[in-house]
Parts: C-alpha cells; structure tokens; sequence
C-alpha cells in the first residue's frame, strides 16, 4: 500500500494524501522560487520533519525514562544555499518546560534527538544545529 499519493494541481502547487488517514496536505513553491508561497513549501516539510521526528523520538525517550516533556516548544529555521538550490542548514530550538531536568536526562534529550529516524536520513553535509533551552 502507498504511504502518500500526491497530485499536481498547477501553479506550482500539489496535494498530498495520506493513504491511511485521508489527511491532506497543500504544498507551494516558496515566492523567491516562483510559488504563491501560501502552504508550506516541500523544503519547509523537511524541516518541519525534522523537528517533529526529534521531538517525537524525545518523548518516547522520556516515557520510557519516567519524565515529562509535554509542552516543549520547537523553533524551527531552514536555511537554503542557492548554487545549487538547496537546504544548507536546519536550526532547531528547543524550548522546555521549567521541570528542573537532571544531567541524565539532558542526555537522554540530546541523544534522541541527533538520533531520530530523520536526522539520521538527511545528507550528512546538511548542518543540522540543535540549541536546547532548559
């Protein structure tokens, strides 16, 4: 079965579907790139996975390590390098809740996010620069 099945509708623009739930999702060329720029852009999608893989990865960390993560904010920031045209660096910024976490549990944060199925699938040469907040 397909995961995703996407269409092209014009101008740029195209609609995904996820197969097993029905959710769509509209993307746009971005308007330095000829787009409407209304949707998220694909390049926006891979930053956009990259920090909720991260943050998924860390959750499931903290489950299993008996601490709360609920609530952390993500600040997400794609560069993009133009010869050739792609994305140079993401910057994810983690802002958590003030819950006072121990050493330990920093590292389990940190170690999950650097190796999250998404992290670890991007190009190596793709600077990805974490900045964690406490």
């Amino acid at each position: 079965m397909n995961t995703v099945e996407t269409v092209y509708l014009g101008e740029l623009r195209t609609k995904a579907i996820h197969v097993r739930s029905g959710t769509e999702l509209i993307t746009d060329a971005p308007i330095d790139n000829k787009g409407k720029g209304e949707k998220f852009s694909p390049t926006d999608l891979v930053a956009t996975a990259l920090g909720s893989c991260m943050m998924t990865i860390i959750a499931q960390s903290s489950d299993a390590h008996n601490f709360d993560v609920v609530g952390t904010q993500l600040k997400i920031t794609k560069i993009m390098s133009s010869n050739p045209r792609k994305i140079s660096e993401i910057i994810v910024e983690f802002d958590f809740p003030k819950n006072n976490y121990t050493d330990k549990q920093k590292q389990f944060i940190e170690h999950a996010a650097k190796t999250c199925p998404v992290a670890l699938s991007l190009d190596p040469n793709l600077k990805q620069t974490l900045v964690f907040n406490y």
